[in-house]
């Protein structure tokens, strides 16, 4: 009886402490404010079905974006990003025929006329266990439609080593039907669904 007890008294302080420890902020002591994206360690990767044989993969070599951040209240946080057309990059293998980025960028993105895509948060969810997701409006081709991420806090520092500020690591992945944004050529040959990937490190304002 004594030992039962026991055990069951261990087990119920054990089970406490995993819920005190899920339920705790992992951004406790985290300034609340404006951070920008750290380009240097930042990506943003897409892949799109190629003839069900592989997913050809692009990135944008050249993106900004700011979180307001609130580490009390997660929830109010707020997520821009801006990203540049013309710096689309697939690292197509053969030199000697047309620059397939340049053809992507001018027929496909028409970045001429629409030089950015741009992100702007609408509402976040609470954290919990350092994921949450992120509900907001792309802007692509001049149309604007809702896009949710599902994202993942990877960490948070006080202070960079380096750059001794407060810093932020994010990762974030969504899927959206390119054909809503009107960019539909050579669908189902080219897959409708992209696999967009980001990665980004932030760094406080002072």
């Amino acid at each position: 009886m004594k030992v039962s007890y026991l055990f069951k008294q261990v087990l119920l302080v054990v089970l406490l402490s995993s819920v005190s420890i899920a339920n705790a902020n992992p951004l406790e002591g985290q300034p609340s404010g404006e951070y920008k994206l750290d380009l240097t360690h930042a990506s943003i990767v897409w892949k799109v079905s190629h003839f069900g044989l592989s997913d050809y993969v692009g990135r944008f070599n050249q993106f900004d974006a700011t979180i307001n951040l609130d580490s009390e209240n997660f929830s109010k946080s707020g997520v821009e990003v801006n990203i540049d057309t013309a710096s689309l990059d697939t690292d197509y293998p053969n030199p000697e025929k047309e620059d397939f980025n340049k053809t992507l960028i001018s027929e496909w993105f028409k970045g001429g006329e629409f030089p950015s895509i741009t992100f702007k948060s609408s509402e976040l969810s609470e954290l919990k266990d350092g994921r949450f997701t992120i509900k907001g409006e792309m802007t692509m081709l001049g149309k604007t439609l809702p896009v949710t991420l599902d994202a993942k806090l990877n960490g948070a520092m006080v202070s960079h080593p380096f750059s001794k500020v407060p810093a932020l690591g994010f990762s974030a992945t969504t899927t959206i039907k390119r054909a809503d944004w009107g960019v539909s050529k050579f669908i189902p040959a080219v897959g409708a669904d992209v696999d967009v990937e980001i990665q980004a490190e932030f760094l406080q304002q002072p």
